[in-house]
């Protein structure tokens, strides 16, 4: 069987905040923007993987949410409890001065964990956590 990831989903509760975080910051391309019903879904991801993205969208529109699932998941985003994805590089302190220096909320500086990996992690304007894993 050949499968690949192609897409993986985080929320976000500002649009124009977290295109400026995935784009300017993470340096992502955006493959996709659109506004359907006063919300807003925009597809991003690492120009070297055309075929891998992270779609941003709007927080509980899924069919058969309660009103009280998505106040937690609104309340659990806003602690940072709720999204959070792993992502790599080959030079992680690059990539943590470069976040750094454009004020990302720093969670944790470059280290090497018990487990054998060395990451960082930050926060997105959504409260997504980010981890940062160095390739070796």
């Amino acid at each position: 069987m050949d499968i690949t990831i192609h897409q993986t989903y985080l929320p976000h509760n500002d649009p124009d905040a977290s295109l400026a975080f995935y784009r300017d910051t993470l340096g992502f391309e955006v493959r996709n923007d659109v506004e359907y019903g006063g919300m807003h879904w925009i597809t991003v991801g690492p120009a070297n993987q055309p075929g891998t993205s992270i779609v941003l969208h709007p927080p509980a529109v899924e069919a058969g949410i309660t009103d009280d699932e998505r106040r937690t998941i609104v309340e659990m985003m806003a602690k940072g409890t709720y999204g959070h994805i792993n992502l790599a590089t080959k030079d992680l302190d690059g990539a943590f001065e470069r976040l750094q220096a454009r004020d990302a909320e720093v969670v944790q500086e470059p280290i090497e964990q018990p487990y054998g990996v060395r990451d960082c992690a930050f926060r997105d304007p959504a409260g997504n956590l980010i981890r940062i894993n160095e390739q070796r």
